[in-house]
């Protein structure tokens, strides 16, 4: 890969962690008031218990198996000889990471929804403080794939608006 298609994979991923967070921010907070209101009735089906706890487990499963996942691609793009290789498998394991978070977002919407359980709000919670934390910019490009000045300076270069 060249300057230019990581700086296209880069905007892409920009713009997918923003969209994500657009859908997934409101799609929760409309849910949260529902269930916080009390006075709204859907008539919503009951789901069986297992569900509740397939939803919650599966939820806490993919918030650590994102963290877990994501560190291991780092450690092989920090392997990598070149930046722009680095760079191509920083850029896979970060959309892949939100990808996931914005799944664990719509099983917390899901869950909230059906079971009215705080569970779901204190993952949505978690999911959150990862989509802020694990957002990506150039300083923690840098300081995530151990970059040296110069490369770090391509990472800027990447990341400035055209």
């Amino acid at each position: 890969m060249d300057f230019e298609q990581i700086r296209k994979a880069y905007r892409s991923q920009e713009m997918m962690v923003l969209i994500l967070m657009v859908i997934s921010l409101p799609l929760f907070g409309f849910v949260y008031l529902y269930y916080n209101s009390g006075n709204l009735d859907w008539n919503l089906p009951t789901l069986p218990n297992f569900v509740h706890g397939l939803l919650v487990g599966m939820g806490v499963g993919l918030l650590i198996g994102q963290y877990v996942i994501f560190h291991s691609k780092l450690k092989i793009a920090k392997a990598a000889e070149e930046l722009f290789q680095k760079m191509a498998i920083y850029i896979k394991a970060t959309r892949n990471r939100f990808l996931i978070l914005f799944a664990v977002s719509l099983m917390s919407t899901v869950g909230l929804l059906f079971f009215k359980s705080a569970f779901y709000v204190v993952i949505f919670a978690v999911t959150l403080l990862f989509y802020s934390l694990a957002k990506p910019t150039p300083d923690r490009i840098k300081r995530l794939l151990k970059l040296n000045k110069e490369d770090a300076e391509i990472v800027k270069d990447i990341a400035r608006p055209s």
